[in-house]
């Protein structure tokens, strides 16, 4: 299940990058490298890769082979998320790491068998991220830019989903709200979204309402929930009661919420996808 390395994991090069107390303790430096165990994405088998964050580069980069000299991906410090998942991974020092590709968000799962290890890791994503948002939004405040380090997924479980002629089957998906984004996966532990589904605001004509359309064909869970987009109706359902008022409440928060003038450009990408 797991790649031989001598001693597991590496630590030579490891420079500090902590974020002790506060997110803005970091060293000078802004470098960090060392390897974390990383699921495969076709096989969902963990290996063991070498992982390099450089604020100069403004990258987390991640290599397949120790002595490759091109990174298999190159992660943006601006598009990058971490948030930890233990139960989801199975390991408990199992992170995501999340990152735009082609603007359709790509997952990856690590983890260290050291807690201090995946922890330093963490932090050093949130302090490079940091370094960025201060950069990018010279007169923000820290108070400002500290919760933009990283986000918790506001909710995740399974739904059920038809497509868009709202004629075919329904199918389960595992569904993650991430910020304004909705996107549903065969499986947790997918790489990528089967889709995303952006989640404006109220005054831009989003709306959730609790219930399928008459016309809904389809054998599919009891307890239906509808968003209306201004371009489309997305039609899910919840296997219970509580989980559709989760999902409700969840929906509603995002739509009540105005959206930030770079949320309109995220609308308008989503409006052109193919």
């Amino acid at each position: 299940r797991h790649a031989n390395r001598a001693g597991g994991f590496s630590r030579v090069g490891t420079v500090c990058c902590c974020l002790c107390c506060s997110p803005w303790s970091l060293c000078a430096v802004g470098y960090r490298e060392g390897f974390l165990w990383k699921r495969g994405r076709d096989n969902g088998q963990f290996l063991s890769r070498k992982f390099v964050l450089s604020e100069r580069e403004g990258a987390l980069k991640y290599f397949n082979k120790n002595d490759a000299k091109e990174p298999k991906a190159i992660m943006k410090i601006e598009h990058l998320n971490a948030t930890f998942q233990p139960a989801k991974i199975g390991n408990p020092h199992g992170l995501q790491i999340t990152y735009l590709k082609d603007n359709s968000t790509r997952n990856i799962f690590v983890y260290h068998e050291d807690g201090k290890e995946i922890v330093d890791w963490f932090n050093a994503i949130r302090a490079a991220r940091f370094h960025y948002l201060q950069v990018a939004f010279p007169g923000a405040s820290d108070a400002d830019l500290v919760p933009k380090l990283s986000r918790n997924y506001l909710k995740e479980g399974y739904m059920e989903k038809t497509g868009p002629k709202q004629t075919e089957g329904f199918k389960k998906r595992w569904f993650t709200m991430d910020d304004r984004r909705l996107m549903y996966f065969k499986d947790p532990l997918d790489a990528f979204a089967r889709g995303e589904v952006f989640i404006g605001s109220k005054e831009n004509s989003y709306k959730v309402l609790e219930g399928l359309p008459p016309s809904t064909q389809g054998n599919h869970w009891q307890h239906g929930i509808t968003i209306v987009t201004p371009d489309r109706k997305f039609l899910f359902a919840c296997e219970t009661e509580d989980d559709q008022l989760e999902w409700i409440t969840t929906f509603q928060k995002v739509i009540s919420r105005p959206m930030l003038p770079q949320e309109y450009a995220v609308e308008a990408h989503f409006k052109h996808k193919p």
